[in-house]
Order: structure tokens, then C-alpha cells, then sequence
């Protein structure tokens, strides 16, 4: 049976524009769902259902293949139901869909492996998913009617504690899994029906009842971020051309070679010292001059031919693992080294396939405060890291 993976992505929302592929926690919001999908490895095909060209390029980025839906499903009143069976439509091969929300970033793959089991060994033909909350509720009473509020579902003179009450099931439209038969008559719901509880903190909803920066916070400590466990980072490289600088060079009349950098960038290479990070700069270019006058005192390595080779050269004397090393770099010479580093980011301005390589693309350009935002960065996953050793 072909099971696929089906992320919808409007190009107009509601409340913020191309929200499906703002960056979230340096990773565009539908790549988090993206990577869930990919690596629990139980989909025959991912697919992202779309009508606009820079989802479809985000989409690409993360391994995923498109389809473009048709005006007719991609209006504001378009329901999830008539662009899944569109897609149906075209894809004969499919026979059960696993629709997965591109604004649930908290999604993990394991939660997607035991679905896929549920529908595929179990025989289930439709399991969503579910999140338990403890709220007591209350009928409603529309103004102007002479009566009295009724508890719903709890005796007032008898409140449980949290603790004793078991709470209740609710929809939280992270994904809902349907066979085929089901979804052409009509239901994505529907058949033997299972519900997946899913864990609280896992259950974030960017649509429902989160703004931006509180959800960050949420990725950043309960979000997936790849197979391997994060590890303590012990040293950053950082190419210099486009990256501590704008990438450009002024030529006064004398022949001399001047560059920009900003300050911001300096206090992050500090910052990182001061953590126990090393930090070292790499340049295809002889900037001998540009950097003495820096006076940054960091180790360099300039005129590098083989930007890989010279990181394989660091790591190996240092006695580091691939996972202990961040790059930062924003050109197609750094693409090798930023797909192997454990950690690795690129300025909002860095070329395209560095875009591609990255795990993190900062708001910030090249020059203008892309090394210190990437020091955050960092700094937010290694508490990630020690959290997750405290527990």
C-alpha cells in the first residue's frame, strides 16, 4: 500500500503572509513537519500541495515533491478535504494520504512511525491526532437569556484535583491519516477510526493559539532537530568574505583594499570565547592585512583552496567529532562544509545552494550581524543540549 505524506501550503494566509515558509527557529516553519515526515522513514512519497513558486523552491529544499493545486482549492474558503482529493486525482498510485499540518513544528517522526502502524498493520482507516487537556467547561449563555450557567463536565462541589482527573481528548490538527475509499467519499474521519495521543508539549499549533516568539521558544526545547542528538559545540569557523564582512571590497586610489565589518559580530566571536567555543575564520583570499587589523585573535586560515579539508585538518587536531563543530558560510565553496558540520548556518543573503546546506538561515546579511545572531543560535541549542542531560 502507498502511503504518502501530504503537507498543504497555501501561499495566502489569513494572518501572515507566506507564513508557511517564515523562518521559525531558522528553519522555514513547513521544513520542520518536512524533516519529521522524511525521517521516519514510512512514507513511499512526501508530497507538499501548493499554488504558489517560493513554497514549491522551500518544499524542493527539504526533499519533498510538489503539486500544484488549482485556483479552484486554494481560495480562502477551500477546505483540507477538496485539496487532498485533488490530489488524489492525479496520484492513482496512493492509497492512503497521512495529511500532516505544515503549522505543527513540535511534530516528531516517532509519533509518525507508530501511525503509520496503526493504519497499515492494524487495518485502521483513519487515525488523527489528539492531544489531552485538563479544562472544565461551561455552558454558554447568549445575552438577554434568563438563565443560569451549567457545568459541562465537572460536579462544582466536587472539583477533582488535576492530578486525579484524567481530562479530556481533543483534536489538535497536527495530522489525520485516511485510506483512499474514505477520502473519495468524502470523510477524512471515518471507517475504523483510532485516535494518537499525542504529548502536550509536542502539540504546538501556530494557527490556533501561538504567536511567533513563544512558538521559537517551544522548537527550540521540544522541537525535532534531526537523527542524531545535538552535542556540545566546541568550535565555530566562520568564512570571512560574506560572512564577517558584506563580502565587499573598497579599492581606494593608492591601490589599498578596505573592508567592512560590523561590531555586533565582534561582541558574538567574544561571546563564544567566553563559552569555551573556538572560533577560527576561513578565506579563499589572502586577507593577511584586513585581518591583523582586525585584531580579532582568532586562528585563520587564508588563500584555502579546500575549505573542507582544512575543517577535516581542525576537527582531527582538535580530537572533535563532526557534531561538535559549527560552520557558518554563505557561498557554494562552504556547501561541503556546512552539510558536515553538526551545526551550521548561513547569512539571509548567503546564495542559494548554502541556503540549501544549512540547518540555519539568520535574519541578519553578511557583515550586518550574521555572526552574533548565529551565536545565539548556538547558545539556544546548547541549553537545549544541557537541558536534556539534566533530564
Amino acid at each position: 500500500e502507498h502511503l504518502a505524506a501530504l503537507v498543504l501550503a497555501r501561499g495566502g494566509s489569513k494572518g501572515i503572509p507566506l507564513k508557511n515558509i517564515k523562518l521559525l527557529a531558522g528553519v522555514p516553519l513547513i521544513g520542520w513537519v518536512l524533516r519529521a515526515a522524511a525521517d521516519a522513514g514510512v512514507f513511499h512519497s512526501i508530497w507538499v500541495s501548493t499554488d504558489h513558486d517560493e513554497i514549491e523552491k522551500v518544499a524542493k529544499q527539504f526533499g519533498a515533491q510538489v503539486h500544484r493545486r488549482s485556483p479552484e482549492v486554494s481560495q480562502d474558503s477551500s477546505t483540507s478535504l477538496e485539496a487532498i482529493r485533488e490530489f488524489l486525482t492525479h496520484h492513482h498510485e496512493v492509497d492512503i494520504v497521512g495529511n500532516i499540518q505544515a503549522t505543527s513544528p513540535c511534530l516528531h517522526p516517532s509519533d509518525l512511525i507508530k501511525v503509520a502502524d496503526l493504519i497499515q498493520k492494524e487495518g485502521f482507516d483513519s487515525v488523527f491526532s489528539v492531544v489531552r487537556r485538563h479544562q472544565f467547561r461551561w455552558s454558554e449563555v447568549k445575552k438577554g437569556e434568563n438563565k443560569m450557567t451549567e457545568p459541562q463536565n465537572l460536579n462544582p462541589a466536587k472539583r477533582y484535583r488535576r492530578q486525579d482527573w484524567p481530562g479530556e481528548l481533543y483534536e489538535n490538527g497536527s495530522f489525520y491519516f485516511a485510506k483512499r475509499h474514505l477520502i473519495e467519499k468524502g470523510y477524512l474521519q471515518g471507517g475504523k477510526m483510532a485516535y494518537y495521543e499525542m504529548r502536550a508539549e509536542h502539540s504546538v499549533d501556530i494557527d490556533i493559539d501561538i504567536d511567533w516568539p513563544i512558538a521559537e521558544q517551544r522548537v527550540l526545547s521540544f522541537g525535532y532537530f534531526g537523527k542524531e542528538p545535538l552535542k556540545e559545540v566546541k568550535l565555530l569557523v566562520c568564512s570571512i568574505d560574506g560572512c564577517l564582512t558584506n563580502g565587499r571590497i573598497y579599492v581606494t586610489e593608492d591601490q589599498k583594499e578596505m573592508v567592512s565589518y560590523d561590531y555586533r559580530d565582534i561582541v558574538g566571536i567574544d561571546l563564544l570565547k567566553k563559552r569555551g567555543i573556538e572560533v577560527r575564520l576561513i578565506s579563499e583570499r589572502d586577507c593577511s592585512k584586513t585581518l591583523s587589523a582586525m585584531k580579532l585573535g582568532c586562528v585563520a586560515k587564508i588563500s584555502a583552496t579546500n575549505k573542507l579539508q582544512v575543517l577535516e585538518d581542525w576537527k582531527k587536531d582538535m580530537g572533535l567529532s563532526w557534531k561538535e563543530v559549527a560552520y557558518l558560510g554563505n557561498e557554494e565553496s562552504d556547501v561541503e562544509c556546512l552539510k558536515k558540520a553538526g551545526m551550521s548556518g548561513v547569512p539571509a543573503d548567503a546564495c542559494t545552494v548554502a541556503q540549501k546546506a544549512a540547518g540555519y538561515i539568520c535574519k541578519s546579511n553578511g557583515g550586518c550581524g550574521a555572526v552574533r545572531e548565529f551565536a545565539e543560535h548556538i547558545f539556544l541549542l546548547l541549553e537545549k543540549v544541557n537541558s536534556a542531560r539534566k533530564q
